[in-house]
Order: C-alpha cells, then sequence, then structure tokens
C-alpha cells in the first residue's frame, strides 16, 4: 500500500496561502484597501471589518477614501486606524475618511522586509511541522504493518520533497514581496 500525502499538501498549499493574505495587509506605497483588512471596529457591540461598515475606494494611487454607511462610524473608524500598525493618519472631513499614502522612507522599507521575511519563516516552521505530522502518520502506519519498510522510505521522502518544494515556494514570495517593498 502507499502513504497518500495529499492532506498534507493541501494544508501545505492553505499555509502558503495565507501568508500571502497576509503579505497584502503590508503597504507598498500604494492605496490598496487589502491593508484594512485586519482593522476592525465596533459596530453594535460586535467587531466588524471597515469594509462590513463603509464603502472603501481607491480615487488616485496614493489615497484611499472610506465613506461609511452611517455616519456616526466616522469616529469609530478614524479612532481605529489611528489605533493600528498602518503608520497612516486619518483624515476626517465630517463624511469621509481619507487616508494618503505617503512614499514610504528607506527605514519603513527595511522594516516592512523584516516583517515579510519573519511571516515566511512562520510558514516555513507549520510546513515543516506538517512534515513532522506526516512522518508521525507514517511511522504509525509502518507500525500497524499498513506500509512495508520500503513504502515508509518512499513516503518519507515524499513528504520530505513536498516540504522543499513548498519552503522552496515561500522563500520565492517572500523575495518577491521584499521586490516590490523596495522598489520606489
Amino acid at each position: 500500500m502507499k502513504f497518500d500525502n495529499s492532506a498534507y499538501e493541501s494544508k501545505m498549499k492553505k499555509t502558503v496561502e495565507v501568508m500571502e493574505s497576509e503579505f497584502d495587509t503590508i503597504r507598498v506605497g500604494r492605496a490598496s484597501a487589502r491593508v484594512l483588512d485586519k482593522i476592525t471596529v465596533p459596530y453594535y457591540g460586535t467587531p466588524t471589518p471597515i469594509e462590513g461598515v463603509a464603502t472603501v475606494k481607491s480615487p488616485d494611487p496614493r489615497t484611499l477614501v472610506i465613506q461609511p454607511w452611517e455616519t456616526s462610524m466616522l469616529k469609530e473608524i478614524e479612532k481605529a486606524i489611528a489605533a493600528s500598525d498602518l503608520g497612516i493618519s486619518p483624515q476626517n472631513d465630517g463624511k469621509v475618511i481619507r487616508l494618503p499614502f505617503p512614499p514610504l522612507t528607506e527605514e519603513r522599507r527595511k522594516e516592512f522586509t523584516k516583517k515579510t521575511a519573519k511571516m515566511g519563516e512562520e510558514a516555513k516552521v507549520a510546513i515543516r511541522n506538517l512534515r513532522r505530522d506526516a512522518n508521525d502518520d507514517i511511522k504509525k502506519q509502518k507500525k500497524d504493518g499498513i506500509l512495508t519498510e520500503d513504502d515508509q522510505k518512499s513516503a518519507e521522502k515524499a513528504v520530505q520533497d513536498l516540504t522543499d518544494r513548498y519552503c522552496k515556494l515561500v522563500e520565492e514570495k517572500v523575495a518577491k514581496k521584499d521586490k516590490e517593498i523596495m522598489e520606489l
């Protein structure tokens, strides 16, 4: 019998996807509504994403305009953005909130590349943990007599190849994001 590692492969793929979605929250000098994804505001006692209480538009490459559906949410949204780690001061004109994205300084760009490297390392740790789980599963199946010695060796090699492939993919994605961040 052969070991099925497709469940572990889909988990590794999901790990990379999660890392990429976290990358979207890092601003790179251009206005993107994705930087607001992790920011929530209290809406009738429930933490709600900004997109759940307002319309977010980008009239130009360096500005986001947030128009709440209820004007009472203006102050809450402004407070939540100010308290976040975006590093942008919201401008409230009584109707909408404007978020001007200044060009990133060299120092800020380096901070962001450190942040992407950390996210990449966390993703690789998660992938290696999945490898460990798969190898434990393989050893259990060998012990239970489901797999032979040869099946165990080939399954462990297949899992290692899968791990190497996804770790390399993570490194490529981190390098791509770093290049995007360091562009002027």
